[in-house]
């Protein structure tokens, strides 16, 4: 079975951001498989996280974010050309950032980072329940 991709450049402003999150989730939802609401949510929640991390830190360099929908599960990938390594953690209750990584960590089944020159690029994993050559007929639904 033929995997499913999507990729968006995205530029660094917050506008955008909220713009390639949206079309990245709805670009998920258009792949034709049946993945369920907890998963759709999940992933929306985890690729806006790791878009708007590469627009704070990129430092106006190129951003990528994309997806890929295989028979292995989803997968959510976002590039961008700061080569600092991420750092998961949490950070002090007064703070309003620095828990996205976190929260990737928390609802994605596998995540991490590639080098790539110049920067990286960060990636959260899914299992799908359904196989995609299965449910490759069944239409996705929106919560």
């Amino acid at each position: 079975m033929e995997a499913h991709h999507i990729r968006i450049p995205v530029s660094g402003t917050p506008t955008a951001a909220a713009s390639a999150r949206q079309q990245l989730a709805d670009g998920i939802r258009t792949f034709g498989a049946l993945l369920g609401p907890e998963l759709l949510d999940a992933a929306e929640l985890v690729a806006a996280e790791l878009i708007a991390n590469a627009v704070r830190h990129a430092n106006g360099g190129p951003i990528t974010a994309g997806a890929c929908l295989s028979d292995k599960g989803l997968r959510i990938e976002v590039t961008d050309a700061n080569p600092a390594v991420p750092q998961v953690g949490l950070s002090d209750v007064d703070e309003e950032g620095g828990r996205g990584l976190f929260l990737v960590a928390a609802l994605a089944d596998r995540h991490g980072f590639d080098p790539l020159p110049p920067g990286k690029r960060c990636w959260a994993e899914f299992k799908v329940s359904t196989p995609l050559s299965t449910a490759s007929h069944l239409p996705l639904q929106r919560s």
